[in-house]
């Protein structure tokens, strides 16, 4: 009698965990464009847009990417150069809100090396392509959680052309 109603039940609760999960995940989120851009963020988050900005907000959260003009063109080649540029920025960046940086690294966003890096409540990073920058930036939970994971997946989905 335990296995008429075990075992139906055991293939019943696998057959639901497979693919289920995923189905769930896609439908907690939504994509969010902005001009040459596009990035997920949870489902429910509240968005604006400006000319070059796309802002995400829910409770303490907050994710945004913000497009700016170059002077010279991108040359991934000079990567290493940038990133030097760059790490001077993100230290200004955290000295003006009253830190210092506690990350700088090189991650992959959208196909290509990116410079993140974190201060205070905010993680940033500089996605460079041609003669744009994408600024991506976190302001995380006061104790610098992602409870959302609205910031993993800003810097997981985010792509630019």
């Amino acid at each position: 009698m335990l296995t008429r109603v075990v075992l139906p039940l055991a293939v019943l609760f696998i057959l639901s965990a497979c693919g289920g999960a995923a189905r769930a995940k896609q439908g907690s989120t939504r994509a969010v464009h902005g001009s040459g851009f596009q990035f997920s963020i949870p489902r429910g988050w509240r968005t604006s847009t400006t000319p070059g900005t796309v802002v995400a907000r829910a409770r303490d959260g907050a994710v945004s990417v913000r497009t700016f003009t170059l002077v010279k063109r991108y040359d991934p080649a000079r990567f290493r150069a940038a990133a030097k540029e760059l790490d001077g920025i993100a230290a200004k960046l955290a000295a003006a809100s009253g830190t210092k940086l506690t990350a700088a690294e090189t991650v992959t966003v959208g196909g290509r090396k990116i410079r993140a890096y974190r201060f205070d409540a905010t993680r940033i990073g500089f996605f460079l392509i041609g003669r744009t920058e994408y600024q991506l930036l976190c302001k995380l939970a006061a104790d610098g959680s992602d409870p959302d994971g609205a910031c993993a997946l800003l810097f997981a989905t985010f792509s630019g052309r």
